[in-house]
């Protein structure tokens, strides 16, 4: 992405957010969860993708910070019906108050946290655990099957760079796994806008994977909000699939033993997919940038002679929302990989999981329908069931649940105010 000075000036004054890498290769991350966090902030907030205008909305926001007194928020209250509460706490529907991860879902009806896709909610559905791969716990960081290389995509899908990085993996007969998110950065809900790209994804047999329902760090929110981005992302595939997901990437690789998460996720049956190679695409997405990215990439996976003939193995990951990801970075990767004898698969080949154990099958799909109001959706189930008919139920994924309960937890008040710094300052750039 382009920075203006503006935006400099503030990374400057967040030195972590700042010296995402610094220099020197290879380099391989991966276990440093506090840096990916606060990587993983910038990038969210600032990339721009090519059929979402947010960006262009974000300096509404900034100028909110000039308003007083806040409309919404803790010890103020919430927002109308199919208002949002921006970061800053104000209601509207503008893309940058219904900006997520950021909205105030427990004070804005319309936030994407409160907007579930059509159909019945998943949370019933059983949870057999399957196959060596383990559930839960610290997670996965390295293949094991010898000579592959996992290569990984998260935050998608994005139809255009998407696409295009589809035809490059069909030229080279590579494998390629995507943890896609349901409804962040504004993109509306993939089981609405995306549809044909994730059947495409999984019909050419490339794995399709979870990262989260709208980008929450699943540390800092309260279980029963964690698995609704889990729920809500399920329902949205299983409405384009027919099944769900079994291997998830939690946002900003932060899901601590300690807040609950890692259990949760084996509760829900899942594998925690890390990474050991990362091509810091999101810092280098200008032509003159993502060579660093390339560097980083190949000075891994050859690192002390390593070769996919020696038998060497490799998870990575890069963004499927860059431009410079799809059209530059993605074929130097394959071509890499060829040269040096490795091949690329999805994560649960590079893991020896076999496919029928990477899904569950969901039934009750719905079909959802965008409305007028930023974030919502209008949804409709089977038999004339209404999206929201699990609230009555006392079932999670409901479309109030999450303001309902009060126990959302938002990012810190130091992250969100550099948020919205940032994102008026890109759309400066």
């Amino acid at each position: 992405m382009h920075f203006s000075n503006i935006a400099l000036a503030t990374i400057a004054t967040v030195g972590p957010l700042a010296n995402a890498h610094g220099t020197g290769l290879p380099q391989i991350l991966g276990l440093d969860v506090a840096d990916e966090r606060a990587r993983s902030l910038l990038r969210s907030i600032g990339a721009q993708l090519s059929e979402a205008g947010h960006v262009h909305a974000a300096p509404v926001e900034a100028r909110q910070s000039t308003q007083s007194p806040k409309e919404c928020g803790e010890g103020i209250g919430s927002c109308p019906a199919g208002k949002c509460c921006s970061q800053i706490g104000y209601c509207d529907t503008t893309d940058a108050h219904c900006y997520s991860p950021g909205c105030q879902y427990k004070y804005g009806p319309a936030c994407a946290e409160n907007n579930p896709p059509a159909g019945t909610n998943t949370s019933s559905i059983p949870r057999d655990k399957v196959g060596s791969v383990a559930y839960g716990g610290e997670g996965i960081f390295q293949c094991v099957t010898p000579g592959t290389v996992a290569l990984t995509y998260d935050d998608g899908p994005q139809t255009k760079y998407t696409e295009h990085i589809l035809d490059l993996m069909k030229s080279y007969n590579a494998k390629a796994t995507f943890f896609m998110t349901g409804a962040n950065i504004n993109k509306g809900q993939i089981d609405i806008k995306f549809a044909d790209v994730i059947k495409r994804v999984d019909s050419e047999g490339h794995q399709v994977a979870s990262h989260t329902w709208t980008h929450l760090d699943l540390s800092k929110v309260s279980s029963l909000d964690r698995k609704n981005q889990l729920w809500m992302n399920e329902m949205a595939l299983r409405n384009v699939l027919g099944k769900i997901p079994t291997y998830m990437r939690p946002p900003y690789s932060s899901c601590t033993k300690e807040s609950g998460c890692q259990q949760d996720m084996a509760d829900l049956g899942y594998h925690i997919t890390n990474f050991k190679v990362d091509t810091d695409d999101y810092n280098q997405n200008k032509p003159e940038q993502i060579q660093q990215s390339k560097d980083w990439f190949k000075g891994n996976i050859t690192k002390a002679g390593a070769t996919g003939e020696k038998g060497d193995k490799w998870l990575t990951i890069g963004h499927d929302i860059l431009d410079q990801t799809a059209n530059n970075l993605t074929e130097y990767m394959l071509q890499t990989l060829t040269q040096l004898g490795y091949k690329a698969v999805t994560v649960g080949d590079c893991l020896g999981d076999p496919k029928e154990n990477w899904y569950r099958k969901a039934d009750g799909a719905g079909v959802s329908v965008a409305n007028n109001t930023q974030g919502g959706s209008q949804s409709s189930s089977p038999s004339g069931a209404s999206s929201n008919s699990n609230q009555a139920n006392g079932n999670p994924a409901s479309s109030s649940l999450p303001a309902s309960t009060g126990t959302g937890a938002m990012l810190t008040t130091s992250m969100s105010t550099i948020a919205v710094v940032l994102l008026f300052a890109v759309a400066l750039a």
